[in-house]
């Protein structure tokens, strides 16, 4: 009979034990030698001049004798593990290899599982990353996250850390590369470094957009600002999307909420913008405040923001309304409607003072139109900078930027860009006496936008 196929034992057939003097049946000796010539004929020669014709099998092994081995380093092979998984040994030490890298697009939370282990998730909206405990995970397991059409949060489990942080956010355009030990999570530091690049590389003081301007559904009360980007020294922060504050409500994190650092909203008031970015996650918001500095700024209700600069002014008017403007480029604001702000006020050779519709607290440029009339036949007006001190006006002291008169009692109009004191003052005086209109059509208030 031919060798057993599940022990692979050989018996050769009965009949074929002879004894001394015993006549030799040729029937079973031609079965045994048939047998024995099968049997040669299905063995693996040494010298490999032929292949195996089926599946070749192997005793399990462990990882210091793996059941195909080599005669030289019998340490050295393969095994079967647990759980019929192949193993691979090399001087007796298990070699671990990757799984096959996995790819998945994700459009939500999503929790990270041991199945995950090198695999690559794209998400195409916000998302949060909840990872299960590291210890469940194991060291060694491995996870990618790419962020493509929203922040991404990764959220370790419980008190579990990920680079020694409660969480970790991945911007919108970034990617980030997990490692667990075991214990704990870290990554590869890139997006760290990237992020960190665009904070100290840069230096010095700008703002790229966010104009302000009325709101169009709630003008008088809520302010927008438009998409943009601003810096000051290593600060940086921006918004790919405009954002509405409003005025008549305290600070409140997100577009459409209250805006004021502290208090309510006042009469004839200057509020100051200031761009704030938040120390977690590098997000953009928006802060309104009397103080013309950063400094005079109550942070009561900014916990985890950094004020980063002032990026434009709003003001309102005797209602506590926020008055019509428009702005344009290198940080003009214009009047929607004029403000007339004298109507035949005295003007003499007494230099005087003249209060006017511009931010408080800081210089601003303000772009003025005059109507002067006087009795006298030769006479001119003069509206300065007060920090010019007392100007004489008149062709032989320091001219005029209203025409001269050359009938008496007649009108000459005249105009011109104006700087204020910090309490909202120009200064104003003539050659002779007369009466002065002036209207104001709107400021420049510097911040640091070029264009």
């Amino acid at each position: 009979m031919p060798r057993n196929p599940s022990t692979g034992v050989y018996s050769k057939p009965a009949g074929t034990t002879p004894s001394v003097g015993q006549v030799i049946d040729p029937v079973p000796w031609n079965a045994l030698t048939t047998d024995l010539g099968n049997e040669i004929t299905n063995s693996l020669p040494r010298d490999g001049s032929a292949p195996m014709v089926a599946p070749l099998k192997a005793a399990s092994g462990t990882v210091s004798a793996p059941g195909v081995g080599f005669a030289s380093t019998p340490q050295t092979g393969i095994y079967l593990k647990g759980g019929g998984l192949l193993g691979f040994a090399q001087n007796g030490v298990d070699i671990t290899f990757d799984p096959s890298l996995v790819y998945a697009a994700k459009a939500g939370d999503y929790t990270a599982l041991v199945s995950d282990n090198n695999a690559v998730h794209r998400f195409t909206a916000a998302a949060i990353v909840t990872l299960t405990a590291a210890a469940t995970l194991g060291a060694s397991w491995h996870y990618v996250v790419i962020a493509d059409g929203g922040d991404v949060t990764i959220d370790p489990n419980g008190a579990e850390t990920i680079d020694g942080a409660a969480t970790l956010l991945v911007p919108n355009g970034y990617s980030v590369f997990i490692i667990c030990s075991g214990a704990t999570f870290f990554t590869n530091k890139v997006l760290t470094r990237l992020l960190a690049k665009a904070e100290t590389t840069a230096v010095g003081s700008f703002i790229d957009g966010l104009l302000l301007s009325n709101n169009s559904g709630s003008p008088t009360t809520h302010v927008d600002f438009a998409a943009g980007s601003v810096r000051s020294g290593s600060t940086f922060v921006s918004n790919a999307a405009s954002i509405t504050k409003r005025i008549n409500g305290t600070w409140a994190v997100g577009t459409g909420n209250g805006g004021l650092d502290a208090g309510a909203v006042a009469a004839n008031a200057t509020y100051f913008a200031y761009a704030l970015r938040k120390t977690a996650d590098g997000t953009f918001d928006v802060v309104l405040s009397t103080s013309a500095t950063i400094g005079g700024v109550t942070t009561t209700l900014l916990t985890g923001y950094t004020i980063v600069k002032c990026i434009g002014v709003v003001l309102t008017d005797a209602s506590s309304l926020i008055r019509p403007f428009i702005m344009y480029p290198r940080d003009f604001y214009q009047w929607v409607t004029p403000i007339r702000e004298a109507t035949n006020v005295a003007i003499s050779t007494t230099s005087a003072l003249m209060a006017i519709t511009v931010p408080s607290g800081v210089k601003a440029e303000a772009k003025i139109r005059l109507m002067f009339s006087s009795g006298a036949t030769t006479n001119s007006a003069l509206i300065h900078d007060p920090a010019k001190g007392t100007l004489l006006a008149g062709g032989n002291d320091s001219g005029g930027n209203v025409g001269t008169i050359q009938v008496a009692s007649g009108f000459a109009v005249g105009g011109g860009d104006v700087w204020t004191n910090t309490s909202r003052q120009i200064r104003y005086v003539a050659g002779a006496s007369g009466s002065i209109w002036v209207w104001n059509d709107g400021f420049n208030f510097p911040c640091g936008r070029t264009v």
